[in-house]
């Protein structure tokens, strides 16, 4: 067969199969274009899920008359200079609008601030009309009707209408938040729209941003992060451990400016939670990366969600520190959420209190009860005890840190309970149920899960102890050969340095291979092969050898487990409240090694309202 010349309408829709693969891919071309010419008011109007129609209106600095042509050719663009390395715009490629105009209907209407009059042309299935005047506002409106109809196919591939609605949200969700000033309108068939009023580009204006995309809650359980490693500089806000999604749709990335999907970004995010929440959950996070454009390659692929770090162990290396640095500088703060839940709890029919079948925890009303009970009422062992038999005055003295904390009594508060009352954690007052420590500060209610907080504790003084020097290691009968790809054993090697402080010692054998002398001693009997190979599988990933870390975490973890105050065990006031001073005292203890909670807090403002008192 003949080599034969592509059409420009075929390789247009061969390109469209890349840049536009849905609707909300056109979108974000359309707004990324927006934003290049300098809009600070879009509107986005979408029917059938963007399928039947797509319009994006924009206030920008919009389009000569003479160069509508040219902005529907291929590989025509205003954005980018003669250096591929220096991009610092949303979009360069000048793919976008003929691969759109190739497979859709395509109007473009565009008047710039100092012409009189507008200027329309359209594309229809690759089809280009002439350019001819048309009335339109200053900016540019693009409108894209019957999306895939010049290539039907694609149209299977489609999920709902409601999907696709909403990963055009997402689309204009993750675009906002990190352009601030500008203000975002989303309308759909549904009646719904969204609304993003503009704010400012400080901080202040940033983080109103994210809530206004997020929710209110996100700003009160966030942590902000300010960090610069080298030419690299990091700023955002992650989540508080105890607050969580169960998935990882709401963690957010840019780099110098622009929302991207990176997975080295988010494996450093798993990396630096790695010990705080449960598998089955994933931190809420903002992060914005901004280094020199030539130490980033955002030309990996035609759609632009996808970098290319030139040094990726320092962009790694800085997001996992800046967050564990700041986790642990946060101290132990418990999330809003865990409050609603409990004030929901406590109302008015959150629960049935119908009478309960025969199956149910209450026990029935039997007026022979008493009857029948009191000759054998033992008061020590009965679980409705006086407290002045098993908890007698001597005993209930110990819990006496001073009187209720009232307007009437503030006066006579010891020292020493006056200091209690007044940190983080508060003053032991009582423990209920064999596990649960209720203390009491100046503003609030506190209830501790003893067990799961005094594993972290365990956990992070095990943690600790491990990682302050070298881990010790076993020395194998016979070094145990490993064979491995080329490029995986020379990783290896360039690591072995690192490798050997966590106690496993590995050398070169060969071109294709590594020999293992020696092995963690923490880890006992293991599989050799398989623990290398996983580290060579982590370390090409992100060129870090953190898996021999996380192995000898989790059996810290485990241990911490099995060496923690168990659920049942009674505990002395002073047990009490040195539990709640070395959780005031240890990084992370507001979440156990495996992501529960540790404690709950109720303010008293709180507790009022639940009385209606406010």
């Amino acid at each position: 067969m003949s080599i034969r010349q592509l059409s420009e309408t075929m390789i247009n829709q061969i390109a469209a199969g890349e840049v536009v693969e849905r609707p909300a891919s056109v979108v974000k071309e359309l707004v990324e274009n927006a934003l290049d010419a300098g809009a600070s008011r879009i509107e986005v109007a979408t029917a059938g899920g963007g399928l039947n129609l797509i319009r994006v209106v924009d206030d920008g600095s919009g389009m000569p008359e003479a160069e509508l042509s040219l902005a529907i050719s291929r590989h025509c663009t205003s954005k980018l200079g003669d250096d591929i390395l220096d991009i610092r715009s949303l979009g360069f490629r000048g793919e976008a609008l003929p691969s759109i105009g190739s497979v859709s209907k395509l109007a473009i209407r565009s008047r710039t601030k100092a012409a009189d009059s507008g200027a329309e042309i359209t594309v229809e299935g690759g089809r280009v009309s002439a350019v001819r005047p048309a009335p339109t506002n200053r900016g540019t409106s693009v409108e894209v009707r019957d999306l895939f109809y010049a290539t039907p196919a694609r149209l299977k591939f489609m999920k709902t209408e409601r999907a696709e609605a909403t990963a055009i949200a997402d689309v204009v969700k993750r675009i906002a938040i990190s352009f601030p000033a500008v203000r975002f309108t989303l309308s759909g068939t549904d009646r719904s729209t969204l609304e993003l009023s503009a704010t400012s580009d400080d901080i202040e204006g940033r983080l109103t941003r994210i809530a206004q995309v997020m929710g209110k809650d996100f700003p009160d359980n966030s942590i902000a992060i300010e960090a610069a490693r080298e030419s690299v500089r990091l700023e955002g806000h992650v989540s508080i451990p105890s607050y969580t999604r169960g998935n990882a749709l709401q963690q957010y990335a840019y780099v110098n400016g622009r929302p991207v999907r990176d997975k080295l970004i988010a494996s450093a995010i798993r990396g630096a939670y790695a010990d705080v929440l449960p598998r089955d959950r994933h931190a809420v996070t903002v992060l914005f990366l901004t280094l020199d454009p030539a130490f980033v390659d955002v030309n990996v692929h035609p759609a632009k969600a996808d970098v290319r770090f030139r040094d990726p162990g320092l962009v790694r290396g800085l997001i996992v520190g800046a967050v564990r640095q700041a986790l642990a500088g946060a101290g132990i703060r418990p999330a809003t959420t865990g409050t609603q839940a409990m004030m929901g709890a406590f109302r008015p029919g959150a629960a049935s209190y119908g009478h309960p079948g025969p199956a149910s925890g209450h026990r029935a009303y039997n007026p022979d009860f008493r009857a029948s009970t009191s000759a054998g009422f033992d008061p020590l062992r009965s679980p409705h005890r006086p407290l002045d038999t098993g908890f007698a005055e001597q005993r209930q003295a110990s819990f006496d840190t001073g009187p209720l904390h009232s307007a009437d009594a503030r006066a006579g508060l010891s020292e020493v309970a006056e200091t209690l009352l007044q940190s983080e954690l508060g003053a032991a007052r009582a423990q209920v149920h064999e596990n649960y420590i209720v203390a009491q500060t100046r503003d609030s209610l506190i209830i501790v899960d003893q067990h799961a907080a005094h594993e972290r504790l365990v956990y992070e003084a095990l943690k600790n102890a491990l990682h302050a020097r070298p881990v010790p290691a076993q020395m194998l009968l016979m070094p145990e050969i490993v064979d491995l790809p080329e490029e995986d054993a020379e990783r290896l090697a360039l690591h072995s340095e690192t490798l050997a402080r966590f106690g496993l010692g590995i050398e070169r054998f060969g071109p294709g291979a590594v020999a293992v002398r020696e092995t963690p001693a923490m880890l006992g009997e293991t599989d050799v092969t398989q623990l290398v190979r996983d580290l060579a599988d982590e370390i090409a990933d992100s060129d870090t050898s953190d898996t021999l870390k996380e192995r000898l975490d989790a059996i810290a973890a485990t241990m911490a487990c099995h060496g923690s105050v168990r659920s049942g065990r009674r505990l002395r006031p002073e047990e009490m409240n040195a539990l709640l001073r070395q959780m005031e005292a240890t990084p992370g203890s507001g979440t156990c090694n495996h992501g529960r909670p540790t404690y709950i807090e109720l303010k008293l403002a709180d507790i009022e309202k639940l009385f209606g008192r406010r």
